[in-house]
């Protein structure tokens, strides 16, 4: 485990008790009962925002608190152990393209604003039903964007759009020449495909060729940190089951299978965070930030499909019914694993690095 400072311990301390007190599955029941197509309680992001999660990751001078990317990771953790519903991860993603790329008047219009919860941003990048970043046809023309973005999360509340173009990133608010066409997934949260037609453009010119890289580098990173909540509540849940569920007279966390199937979990866990924080903290210290992120991401979707898997296979038929939340996890999981890259897409990316 990474070795935390008394202020990382405070914000992790307190935002295990907030999710758990105030943001537990309950709260995301209601969200989905809600019907509401932004997917998420606006009276909680603010409360996120208020505590200073929005703007963990932007620098003081802007509003923010610039604990960097393993503060934002402990935060989006433990919020992922409850499946807290908020824009958060893709605010904090959004707000760093924007501090890696922007001009000075860029970050001072949107910074102050991502950072109190005024502003909600967010990625558009992918163009096809899979991540591929390869594959962008978006163009800007005299300032305006023209492009269709699938499967964009968080748009329905965003204020702000990061798109992708073929020349590299661009800022666009919502409002004229852009529109949004809702697309449900098994997850139940906000994603849209997004047009763009004639949408006003502002282009993020630093960061260099690198920029649009650099941006789903620290989105896979933090999306592995929220993988890492929900793949340990998943463990802790099932683990919990097994010790209270009596079967053949006997409790079933006393049958030496299925203990043997929990260990090999607890590992797995041990491994998966080991690779989350290795990312995080590559993102902090600017070193090896590519391979890095790769290993969290493809780590986390390998030990959070086993998880949830065995998860519901440990709970038996009734894992799956609306009763139980492990199933809420699974939905969730499969959503998050083929964001920002599948396994088998990190895997190849992973070999180019390499030179393979």
């Amino acid at each position: 485990m990474a070795v935390l400072n008394e202020e990382q311990e405070m914000l992790r301390d307190m935002a295990r008790d907030w999710a758990t007190n105030k943001s537990p599955v309950t709260e995301f029941r209601k969200v989905r009962a809600s019907g509401e197509p932004e997917a998420f309680n606006r009276d909680a992001y603010a409360k996120m925002a208020e505590m200073g999660w929005a703007g963990v990751i932007i620098p003081e001078e802007y509003g923010g608190s610039d604990f960097g990317f393993m503060s934002a990771g402990l935060v989006v953790e433990e919020l992922g152990k409850t499946l807290t519903a908020s824009p958060l991860v893709m605010n904090t993603v959004a707000a760093s393209a924007i501090v890696l790329g922007g001009s000075d008047e860029q970050k001072s219009q949107w910074l102050p604003k991502l950072a109190s919860g005024e502003a909600i941003a967010t990625l558009a990048i992918d163009e096809g039903p899979r991540h591929d970043p390869e594959k962008i046809e978006t163009t800007v023309w005299g300032g305006k964007l023209s492009g269709t973005k699938a499967f964009v999360p968080e748009a329905h509340g965003a204020d702000l759009f990061v798109v992708a173009a073929k020349d590299g990133l661009y800022l666009v608010e919502k409002g004229d020449g852009v529109s949004l066409a809702t697309r449900k997934l098994t997850d139940q949260r906000s994603h849209a495909d997004v047009t763009f037609d004639g949408a006003a453009a502002h282009k993020l010119e630093g960061g260099g060729d690198t920029l649009l890289g650099d941006v789903l580098d620290r989105a896979r990173v933090l999306t592995a940190a929220e993988m890492l909540g929900m793949a340990q509540a998943v463990f802790d849940t099932t683990l919990d089951y097994l010790k209270q569920r009596v079967q053949f007279n006997q409790v079933l966390a006393t049958f030496q299978a299925l203990q043997h199937r929990m260990a090999d979990l607890f590992a797995d866990l041990a491994q998966m965070r080991s690779a989350v924080e290795g990312g995080l903290q590559a993102i902090d210290s600017g070193f090896g930030i590519d391979r890095a992120a790769i290993i969290a991401k493809a780590e986390a979707n390998r030990v959070l499909h086993t998880v949830s898997n065995e998860g519901i296979q440990m709970h038996g038929g009734i894992g799956m019914t609306d009763e139980y939340d492990v199933g809420f996890h699974l939905k969730r999981a499969r959503v998050l694993e083929a964001s920002f890259g599948s396994s088998s897409q990190l895997n190849n990316r992973f070999a180019s690095l390499a030179g393979y």
